[in-house]
């Protein structure tokens, strides 16, 4: 099972990292956010090919929020990592460089009925195609830049430390580079348990 020191600890310093940043977009998720931090779900801990890439992403000079790098990175192995599609959906390649794990939601160690919180992760040269939710999300990069696109824009190098916020059922993407990617996300929705989809009408 999961450590819950580690689980509480990781999920207290995503607090503190999303209340200084002290944005007013970010003021409705920290409303929700839940006062007890204490892990009473139990989850098997598991593991994914992405996490080979965690010694990288630990030894990034230029990452933001080390200390919370620091932090998941030593936790990473205590705590359960998922994906959403399946090899079917969206290729075996895909998904030996992705994967996400939870700390706070309806299907997570610390449960929370508006408001998820985790991290995602991409291996380098991984192209995350159009999907989208109903859910309100909200990422900031921690280490590796990447290019993001949302809705019909161009896409945009969002480097470490950016805040990229997705309005409910608006469609984006992601594209790693030669670095990996390591990203703190919120969601924010009355549907927790939703499962983003893949818009293949949008798919480049």
């Amino acid at each position: 099972m999961q450590h819950p020191a580690a689980v509480e600890s990781l999920a207290l310093d995503a607090r503190r990292l999303v209340r200084s940043l002290s944005l007013p977009i970010l003021a409705p998720f920290l409303a929700d956010w839940p006062e007890a931090q204490a892990a009473t779900r139990e989850v098997a801990r598991s593991s994914l090919p992405v996490l080979r890439w965690l010694p990288t992403i630990a030894g990034d000079a230029r990452g933001f929020a080390t200390s919370l790098i620091g932090d998941l990175c030593r936790a990473a192995w205590s705590l359960e990592w998922r994906q959403t599609y399946a090899s079917h959906e969206i290729g075996t390649d895909f998904l030996e460089n992705y994967g996400w794990t939870e700390l706070m939601g309806r299907r997570a160690p610390i449960e929370a009925s508006r408001v998820a919180c985790g991290f995602l992760l991409l291996g380098p040269s991984t192209h995350y195609p159009r999907h989208g939710h109903e859910a309100e999300e909200v990422y900031v990069p921690l280490s590796g830049t990447a290019r993001w696109q949302q809705g019909d824009a161009v896409w945009r190098e969002k480097p470490p430390g950016t805040l990229i916020h997705h309005a409910g059922n608006e469609p984006h993407a992601m594209h790693t580079d030669a670095e990996p990617l390591l990203a703190l996300y919120l969601w924010r929705s009355e549907h927790l348990n939703q499962k983003a989809s893949l818009k293949p009408e949008l798919m480049q």
